[in-house]
C-alpha cells in the first residue's frame, strides 16, 4: 500500500472554523471509503498547542509553527482580521518549508500570507470575495482570480467555506481518481461540487459593499437580461456613463471586463440549471441567452473542461 499523504493545517488566530472542516472531513472521508489509509493530517499553531477560530472554538494542535513536521502539503488557513496579524513566525516557518521542497497552499484569507512572503508573484490566486479589494492593492503582482480556487499553480489557493470542499475533491480526484471523489462527494451530501473555473458568487451588496452604486447598477442589469444579453455600451447608456468607464470598473472592483463577467454569470446559471432543473439543453442554452445549444455547448467546454450533457451525466 502507498504511503499516505500527510497534509499539515496552519492555523493562524481568528481562522474560519468551515474552511477547517470542509479541508479534513474530505480526506477522512476518502480513507473510510477506500478502506485505506490514502491520507493523514495533522495540525500546527504559533504556540504549538491550541488555535482559536473565530467562532471562539478552540482546536488542540499537533506542533508550532517553528517545528512543522515532515509533510506533503501545507496548507494556512485564516480568517478574519488577517491585515493587522503579526505572521513573523509562520513566514519564517513557511520559508523554510519552502525550500525543503514542501507543497504550500492557503485557504480562505490565507493567500494574504503567502503573497506577504512574495510566494505568489507572476502567478493566480484565489482568495475570499471580502478581502479582493485590499489583496489588489497591496499586491498588484499577483494575479488575483474570482475563482474558487487555483489548482494548476505551485502554491494551490481556495477561497474558503465550501470552496475549500471543492479544492480537496479536485485533490482527491487527482490523486486516486474520478470516481473516488464522486463517492467522497456524495457522502458528504455535495451535489454541486464546483471546478476551479467556478466564480464566487455573493449578493451584489456582499461583494461589492455598494462602494460603487454604476458597478452594482451595471451587474444588476446584467442580472436582468441574462435570456437576452446586451452589449457593455448598452448597459453603459442606461447608466449615462461612457463604455470606457465600465470597462474601468470592472477592472477595479472586480479584476474583470463586463463582457467576461457577463459570459460568467450566463455558464454559472446555465451549470446551476443543469443540475439542478430537468430542462433539456435547448431550454438551458435559451435561459441563458445562447443563440443555439451548438455554441453553448462550445463555450461550456471550453470554461468547464466538459459539454452540457457529460456534466449533467455526472451528477446522475
Amino acid at each position: 500500500m502507498a504511503t499516505p499523504q500527510h497534509f499539515v493545517f496552519a492555523l493562524v488566530e481568528d481562522f474560519t472554523h468551515m474552511a477547517l472542516s470542509c479541508a479534513v472531513d474530505p480526506l477522512r472521508i476518502a480513507n473510510l471509503i477506500s478502506g485505506q489509509t490514502l491520507y493523514r493530517w495533522s495540525f500546527a499553531s504559533e504556540n504549538g498547542e491550541t488555535a482559536r477560530a473565530s467562532n471562539d472554538s478552540v482546536t488542540l494542535v499537533h506542533h508550532g509553527f517553528d517545528s512543522l513536521p515532515d509533510c506533503d502539503r501545507l496548507f494556512v488557513i485564516t480568517g478574519i482580521h488577517m491585515k493587522e496579524k503579526d505572521t513573523s513566525l509562520l513566514l519564517s516557518a513557511l520559508r523554510r518549508e519552502r525550500a525543503r521542497g514542501t507543497q504550500i497552499g492557503a485557504l480562505c484569507s490565507g493567500a494574504y500570507v503567502l503573497a506577504k512572503a512574495g510566494f505568489l508573484d507572476g502567478m493566480q490566486a484565489a482568495i475570499h470575495w471580502d478581502y479582493h479589494d485590499s489583496f489588489m492593492e497591496a499586491f498588484p503582482e499577483v494575479n488575483l482570480v474570482r475563482n474558487v480556487f487555483v489548482a494548476d499553480e505551485k502554491h494551490v489557493t481556495a477561497s474558503g467555506g465550501t470552496a475549500t470542499a471543492d479544492l480537496m475533491l479536485h485533490l482527491i480526484e487527482r490523486d486516486h481518481g474520478y470516481d473516488l471523489s464522486v463517492a467522497v462527494a456524495d457522502q458528504m451530501v455535495y451535489n454541486a461540487v464546483r471546478n476551479a473555473t467556478a466564480a464566487q458568487r455573493v449578493s451584489l451588496q456582499s461583494r461589492n459593499g455598494m462602494r460603487n452604486t454604476h458597478l452594482a447598477k451595471a451587474i444588476q442589469i446584467m442580472h436582468d437580461n441574462i435570456e437576452s444579453p446586451i452589449s457593455p455600451s448598452l448597459i453603459a447608456q442606461q447608466l449615462c456613463i461612457s463604455t470606457r468607464q465600465l470597462e474601468r470598473l470592472f477592472g477595479k472592483y472586480l479584476n474583470s471586463s463586463p463582457k467576461k463577467y457577463f459570459m460568467e454569470m450566463r455558464l454559472e446559471r446555465a451549470r446551476h440549471l443543469l443540475l439542478q432543473s430537468e430542462a433539456s439543453i435547448t431550454e438551458v442554452a435559451m435561459a441563458c441567452g445562447f443563440e443555439s445549444p451548438g455554441h453553448f455547448s462550445r463555450v461550456y467546454r471550453s470554461t468547464f473542461g466538459v459539454t452540457p450533457m457529460l456534466q449533467r451525466d455526472r451528477m446522475n
